[in-house]
């Protein structure tokens, strides 16, 4: 049985950043024997500060779904679909080895905006950033890129991870060079397929991204008439609509970011796709759920990732 802290294959544990980094590198040199691979040891060092607290300017990681986990699980995922692309590219313009270190390195930290600085005295709670956390990730990205030798392609990487949100739509990315754009919509890919195949998504929809969309101001919308419409009622609501998420984001793949999923059946050699596989699945018993008792068949147990003691959210993590 795949275990909760393990990635798709069950081989790579994506709650460490030295099991994920050691096997981004194998394939980085794989592709690459005579470059250097330095920024990418680096971006995996300093991501493990940032996310423990280790770092002077911010507070370690409080977001339970988007933690260290989810972001490691989503770098694995893009190392891949780079890797397939590379290997099975027939006549797409070559991967030079400093445009995969930027796109693993956009993975890594497309997130880094749910971290609170830690002056930031309006925000109690990182997930107070979910609307604009993506921006907040492309401002660092600007200013990270130059520190471990990569400034030629620090405004790229921060459109790169406009691709994983919402904040603008995919079209309006500013990335006019078309390997630019698939790696792009790799990125956007990766983010997808990683977080809908995890074996605890579900759950981790119910307990800890409801609370998140919570404190993001996500369960509500303004309507006409100054109307308030309520868009999830709670965690087990957002799960049973999970479904129509599901379809949304297929045809997010397929249409917006181009079909990019199947690079990750040419780095596995493989006629399955066992990222879409596993998230098929997710989807389904979803579909189960809603005419189901809420807590009936949602028993697993995601890892936790947060420093002890550290609360993610204010009350009870589940909220039914």
């Amino acid at each position: 049985m795949r275990r909760s802290d393990f990635d798709i294959t069950d081989r790579i544990r994506v709650t460490d950043p030295i099991d994920v980094g050691d096997e981004v590198m194998r394939l980085y040199r794989g592709l690459y024997p005579s470059a250097t691979a330095r920024p990418i040891g680096r971006a995996f060092r300093d991501l493990s500060a940032f996310y423990h607290g280790k770092h002077p300017d911010y507070h370690a990681c409080d977001t339970e779904y988007h933690d260290i986990q989810h972001v490691l699980d989503v770098t694995l995922a893009m190392a891949r679909l780079l890797d397939g692309y590379a290997r099975v590219r027939k006549g797409d313009a070559p991967l030079p080895p400093a445009v995969f270190s930027v796109g693993v390195i956009a993975a890594l930290f497309h997130d880094f905006g749910y971290l609170r600085r830690r002056g930031d005295r309006r925000h109690r709670f990182g997930a107070e950033y979910t609307r604009t956390h993506v921006s907040r990730g492309a401002r660092f990205l600007r200013g990270y890129l130059p520190r471990i030798g990569l400034k030629q392609y620090a405004n790229i990487a921060s459109q790169l991870v406009h691709f994983t949100g919402y904040e603008r739509k995919v079209e309006s990315i500013r990335l006019r060079d078309p390997l630019l754009r698939r790696v792009g919509e790799m990125l956007g890919t990766a983010d997808v397929i990683a977080q809908m195949s995890d074996r605890c998504y579900l759950e981790k929809c119910r307990d800890r991204l409801y609370p998140e969309f919570l404190l993001g101001g996500l369960t509500r919308r303004s309507a006409p008439g100054a109307r308030t419409v309520v868009v999830f009622e709670s965690g087990i609501d957002l799960v049973r609509k999970t479904p129509g998420f599901h379809a949304n984001a297929t045809k997010r793949l397929d249409e917006q970011l181009h079909g990019a999923y199947r690079y990750a059946q040419k780095h596995f050699r493989s006629r399955r796709n066992v990222y879409i596989e596993e998230m098929n699945k997710n989807a389904d018993h979803a579909k189960v759920l809603a005419h189901a008792p809420a807590d009936s068949a949602l028993r697993r147990k995601p890892p936790r990732t947060l420093l002890p003691g550290l609360r993610a959210y204010p009350g009870d993590h589940v909220i039914a």
